[in-house]
């Protein structure tokens, strides 16, 4: 079962741990990321990637990462008789462009959180079987 997740409470835990929240925060998604889109040929990277590459490239690899998670998301709605309007292009112009306005980073985190939990209600209905199992998933 993948549980629901708050933009409150990850903003605020993230802030009051100094950012360890946060990267708990990635390690999760990026395991309910893999469990929802089993099957789909991708993988999203966790904790320690985000960390190493995103160091190694000076914070490029974190919006690649953001861009390739937003992107997934999008390809694996239909699957769930989802639609979103938002891809990995939207994240990354909020990341980017809306870092301007301060708030960009806050709305791509909205988006992000909105579109999982989403996901994750029609996951946790449709039981992790019925929907890992490629015969029943709906061709995009």
């Amino acid at each position: 079962m993948i549980a629901k997740r708050s933009f409150p409470v990850t903003i605020i835990l993230s802030i009051i741990t100094f950012g360890l929240y946060w990267l708990f925060w990635i390690y999760k998604l990026a395991a309910d990321m893999n469990a929802i889109c089993a099957g789909d040929g991708r993988k999203t990277r966790g904790t320690i990637a985000y960390l190493v590459f995103g160091f190694l490239t000076l914070g490029i690899y974190n919006l690649v990462w953001l861009y390739m998670l937003g992107d997934r998301l999008y390809d694996v709605a239909p699957r769930f008789g989802l639609n979103f309007k938002e891809s990995g292009g939207t994240l990354l112009l909020w990341m980017i462009l809306g870092s301007i306005i301060v708030i960009g980073p806050f709305i791509a985190l909205y988006i992000i959180i909105k579109n999982i939990n989403e996901l994750a209600e029609k996951y946790n209905a449709l039981g992790e079987a019925t929907v890992t199992t490629p015969a029943t998933a709906n061709p995009v």
